[in-house]
């Protein structure tokens, strides 16, 4: 069965230390304590892009074993001020917000 997860792109922030800071000292602590139900969180730093600066500075995946988990995550009150969290520390826009469904392949 494939993985549903929440990913939160977000924009580049005005203030690249600023915004680490507020990500690493609250929002990821934030995450991990109040999104009840995830089973993985993936944080992503965008280093480069060959199309020139990314749009995108950081990019979390919150894995949740089915769409109902996610839901009842979102709909918490842990769930609701987290993701209110992410949009407050955003310095370079509102953050996007999706709802994905992921297939892992695996090579050996």
């Amino acid at each position: 069965m494939a993985g549903v997860k929440l990913v939160v792109m977000y924009p580049r922030p005005t203030d690249i230390a600023a915004f680490e800071k507020l990500y690493q000292e609250e929002h990821i602590p934030m995450a991990v304590e109040k999104l009840m139900g995830k089973t993985k969180v993936v944080a992503t730093k965008v280093l480069d892009s060959p199309q020139g600066e990314p749009p995108f500075y950081r990019i979390a995946e919150v894995h949740f074993p089915s769409m109902e988990a996610l839901q009842a995550c979102a709909a918490s009150d842990g769930g609701k001020e987290t993701l209110a969290h992410a949009v407050s520390i955003s310095s370079g826009g509102s953050p996007v917000f999706l709802v994905a469904e992921e297939e892992t392949f695996t090579f050996s």
